[in-house]
Order: structure tokens, then C-alpha cells, then sequence
């Protein structure tokens, strides 16, 4: 290995500590994210024929151009998906679409409740995403049970489902979106194969964790539907109905409109947030057509402002930064070594991946494997092969293992004011159990089942 490609694998992994750290350099991990892509590509320029030998002169600069803007135009699919997928949520949420969700959590049994939200959550996180179904949840929780101590039994569910949930769906979990976007795996394929893993993932911990509640819950009634945070919500309830099922059954659909049209899965949630859009504008002008004064801080132009964009220069960032570690071949190195230590096996390969998820961001993980490892035409490492479909598992799973593992995990975190110590002590060997139970559940079903099936 040359110098000047240690030099951009040190930058990446110094970036990658800071990432990881961002808790203690209070350094917005965006930021880091962004000097990494800066400064790889900035050293691999310092030197770019030791990289692509075959071209010269102006024709090295023009393939080297050519190769960042291939690069970006595969991660902009995976960017534009997010915020597609980001803004419809925001828009369902703010105007009132969870509500619903929030009038089927009514019970008195703790255990009822936590079968409850575990299921809700497993669900809703296959639909929208881990991070803002943690919120929706939590923010429920928070009107139900107002014991902290039980409180806290539900919200490590919440992370531990949420991630579980994520993981089946080709639009769950960033990774899958990523897996998705590239063609590793196909949107029934994941499903199929993936849905029992994530199924025995979420029972095993919520089986344990129940074993902490007993008895009825002592909370006051919750706050009135039509209301949200003592304030009231300016659409009616079939409005409000309408909103919810243009969003999450257009979230839904995406995957079928890709394989009816073959166009990228970002086209079919930009078509989903237009039709949202329009619709809840026409809303508007019927409101404002009978209240003159009535305010206009839900419409979509007003909450675009409160789309992550932070987050989503960071996966910018992060993935360009792996597309340089790509184009200088360490990543196709690391892959064979990986493959040589484990001789091959894809469950011990992909199962060390997925722990690794739980101490440092995934999304460079996978980034990492998708550069690592080409896809092959038939056997493991085609599309939907036991590789890829394991990683999806093991990426999105893992992450439950530690609570700074998954985005679900930090935003709880924050929320509920959960230490590190705390859930690593009570939490993390019950994700680390159910983990692992998912992937002996996915080796049975691969290996006896599915033979006998075909």
C-alpha cells in the first residue's frame, strides 16, 4: 500500500473518530462528514494516475471528473429518497395523520401496552423510517405512561423494534434504501426472506422485557385526538384521514411503482410528496376561503425548513468519502481479506458487520460492503443472495445492540434522557440475544426450508 493511500485511509478513519465522538467533540458529525469527502478526494488527486494507469493528461482529469459524478449520481438517488420520504412524513405528522395511531395505544395492562407498541412500532418503522417512528412513538409513550422507570422498559422496545421493523423493508432503514437503490436486493426479496428474522429479533426482547411490567398503568387520560400538543389542528378528521393515507399508502406504493415502471425509487416518492403537496395546499385554500386569518405554518413550503438537512449532508459527506476508498481499491482488499479470515462464511462475515453497526455509523458500513464486494450473476453474492439480504438483517438489526447504534437509538436517547451505561446494563444483551436469534432463524429457514420449498 502507497503512501499517499495510507495517507487518504487515515483521513477517512481519523474522520470516522471524530464521527463517532461526536457526543464529546460537540463537532456536528456533518461537518466531519463533508472534510472527508473534501480532503479523500483532494489527496487522490494529488496522485490520480497511480490509480486509473491507463489514462493521461487531460483524459486522466476528464475520467477522474467523470468518476466523482458518477459516484455522486448514484448517492444523489439515495439523497432525494430521503428527503422525499423525510418531507411526507413531517407533512402527515404536522398536520395531524398519527393521531390515530395514538387512539389505538388505549389500554390499562402494561404488558397489552408493550405487545402494543412493539407492534406499532415494528410496522410503522417498515413504512416511514427507524428515526421518526421513534419519535412519533415516544411522543405517545410520553401521554400514556408517565412512570419514567416503566416508561424507559417501552422506549428501549421502541429502539430495539424500530430497528427490527426497518430492516425487512426496502424503505425501513437507510442501509436498505442504499441496498435497494444499488439493486443488491429487490423490494420482495427483503421482504420475503427477511420478515421472520425481524419477526424473532423484536419477540425474544419484548418476551424479556415484559418480565419488568407488572400490573395496570397509572396514567391520567390522554390529551383529546382532534388536539396535538394543546393545540388545535386546523384540518378536519376525513382531511386529516386523507393526508395520513396519501403519505404512508404512498410510501407503500413506491416499491410498486418502481416495478411497474423501472424507474428509480426516488422518482416514485417525488410523485408521492407532489400529490401530497397539492393536496394539502388545496386544503389550505378551503381554509382560507372561510377564516381569512387563518395561519399557513403547516403548508409544505414553511415545513420544508424543518427537513434534517444536516443529516443528509452527512450521508453526502460519508458516502462520497467511501466512494474514494472505493476508487483506490481498498475496499475490493479488505473484502477478500474479510473473506479469507472467515473462509468464506457470509453469516460470521456479515453477523461482525452487523455488531460493528452498533459502535460506529452504519451507513458507512454498508457503504463499505456495497465497494467491497461485486455483485456476482448466481449463488450468495447475486441479487437477493444470502450476502446481501444477511447484511440488510445484520446493518439494521446490530444497531439495537448499543443505544448510540442507530439513529432510533440516539434520538431516544436524547429524548428520554437514557445514559449509555444504563441501557448497555439492562438492554443490550437482550438486543444482542434477539440479534442473533434473527440470524439461527434465517440460517433455518435458508437451509431447510427454503430447499424444500424449491
Amino acid at each position: 500500500m502507497s503512501l499517499l493511500t495510507l495517507s487518504i485511509v487515515a483521513v477517512f478513519v481519523i474522520g470516522y473518530l471524530f464521527i463517532a465522538l461526536e457526543s464529546v467533540t460537540k463537532v456536528n458529525k456533518a461537518a466531519v462528514a463533508l472534510l472527508m469527502f473534501v480532503a479523500c478526494w483532494t489527496l487522490f488527486m494529488v496522485s490520480p494516475g497511480s490509480y486509473l494507469p491507463n489514462f493521461t493528461g487531460h483524459t486522466l482529469v476528464n475520467e477522474v471528473s467523470s468518476a466523482i459524478e458518477r459516484h455522486l449520481g448514484g448517492t444523489s438517488t439515495t439523497l432525494f429518497f430521503l428527503m422525499g420520504a423525510m418531507t411526507i412524513v413531517e407533512i402527515v405528522d404536522q398536520n395531524g395523520g398519527f393521531n390515530w395511531v395514538q387512539s389505538r395505544m388505549s389500554t390499562k395492562s402494561k404488558r397489552s401496552l408493550l405487545w402494543k407498541i412493539a407492534f406499532m412500532t415494528f410496522f410503522l418503522s417498515a413504512i416511514l423510517d427507524n428515526l421518526t417512528t421513534s419519535i412519533v412513538m415516544v411522543m405517545i409513550l410520553r401521554k400514556l405512561v408517565y412512570d419514567h422507570k416503566d416508561r424507559l422498559i417501552y422506549v428501549s422496545l421502541v429502539i430495539i423494534a424500530a430497528n427490527s421493523g426497518g430492516a425487512f423493508s426496502p424503505i425501513g432503514d437507510v442501509t436498505t434504501i442504499m441496498l435497494w437503490n444499488k439493486g443488491v436486493i429487490t423490494a420482495l426479496g427483503v421482504i420475503s426472506e427477511i420478515f421472520i428474522p425481524s419477526v424473532v429479533s423484536l419477540l425474544i426482547p419484548a418476551l424479556i422485557l415484559q418480565l419488568g411490567l407488572k400490573g395496570e398503568l397509572t396514567t391520567s387520560e390522554s390529551l383529546p385526538y382532534d388536539k396535538r400538543d394543546g393545540e388545535v389542528l386546523e384540518f378536519t378528521g376525513l382531511e386529516r384521514k386523507i393526508i395520513f393515507a396519501i403519505g404512508v399508502g404512498g410510501l407503500m406504493f413506491v416499491p410498486v411503482f418502481k416495478s411497474i415502471t423501472h424507474l428509480p425509487p426516488f422518482v416514485g416518492i417525488l410523485l408521492v410528496l407532489g400529490i401530497l403537496w397539492t393536496t394539502t395546499e388545496l386544503f389550505y385554500r378551503r381554509l382560507h376561503r372561510y377564516n381569512k386569518e387563518v395561519t399557513f405554518q403547516k403548508r409544505v413550503s414553511n415545513l420544508l425548513s424543518r427537513i434534517d438537512m444536516s443529516t443528509i449532508l452527512f450521508f453526502l459527506g460519508i458516502l462520497m468519502a467511501v466512494a474514494c476508498l472505493e476508487e483506490i481499491g481498498v475496499l475490493t482488499a479488505m473484502g477478500g481479506t474479510l473473506n479469507s479470515a472467515f473462509n468464506g462464511n457470509h453469516y460470521l462475515v456479515t453477523g461482525i458487520i452487523g455488531i460493528l453497526s452498533s459502535i460506529v455509523d452504519n451507513v458507512p458500513l454498508v457503504a463499505g460492503c456495497m465497494g467491497m464486494y461485486p455483485v456476482a450473476p448466481s449463488g450468495d453474492m447475486a441479487v437477493d443472495g444470502i450476502f446481501w439480504q444477511l447484511l440488510a438483517y445484520c446493518a439494521g438489526v446490530g444497531g439495537s445492540i448499543l443505544i448510540i447504534g442507530s439513529a432510533a437509538g440516539v434520538v431516544v436517547m436524547g429524548l428520554e434522557k437514557i445514559t449509555f451505561g444504563w441501557y448497555m446494563k439492562k438492554v443490550s444483551w437482550i438486543a444482542l440475544v434477539g440479534y442473533l436469534a434473527g440470524i439461527v432463524s434465517y440460517g433455518i429457514i435458508r437451509t431447510f426450508i427454503m430447499p424444500v420449498a424449491l
